[in-house]
């Protein structure tokens, strides 16, 4: 039950992302976020809902396969290979990158959120 239900939110995550839905991200990203991007950066949630409130990046394309759940009680972890396509400041990018994304129920609302996440790229 719970794998299908972060399957769900993985889906609604993957969507929200290509319709840059700010309001749907910031419900579905904890306020505590630490994401590391491909080149090693470390971002919060803040920076990250900023990238797609001003479309410094948008994205075209988010074709997963390979996605994996794992859960740990109240904590799942998801890897999944991605194939990107999209612009970052003004330059269109596309390419093969994997995912982890760190998935955490708060207490007590029981709300399932990406608490930490990290992007590598999959080269050729």
């Amino acid at each position: 039950m719970e794998i299908t239900l972060i399957e769900q939110l993985e889906e609604r995550l993957r969507q929200a992302m290509l319709k840059s839905d700010v309001s749907a991200l910031e419900e579905l990203i904890a306020d505590d976020l630490v994401f590391t991007t491909h080149t090693g950066e470390l971002i919060d949630k803040q920076t990250d809902l900023e990238a797609h409130r001003s479309d410094i990046q948008k994205l075209v394309l988010l074709q997963g396969q390979q996605q994996r759940v794992q859960l740990y009680g109240n904590t799942a972890v998801v890897t999944v290979k991605m194939e990107v396509a999209g612009t970052f400041e003004g330059e269109a990018f596309v390419g093969i990158y994997r995912y982890t994304r760190v998935w955490a129920q708060s207490q007590p609302q029981g709300n399932w959120q990406v608490v930490a996440g990290h992007v590598s790229q999959v080269l050729p």
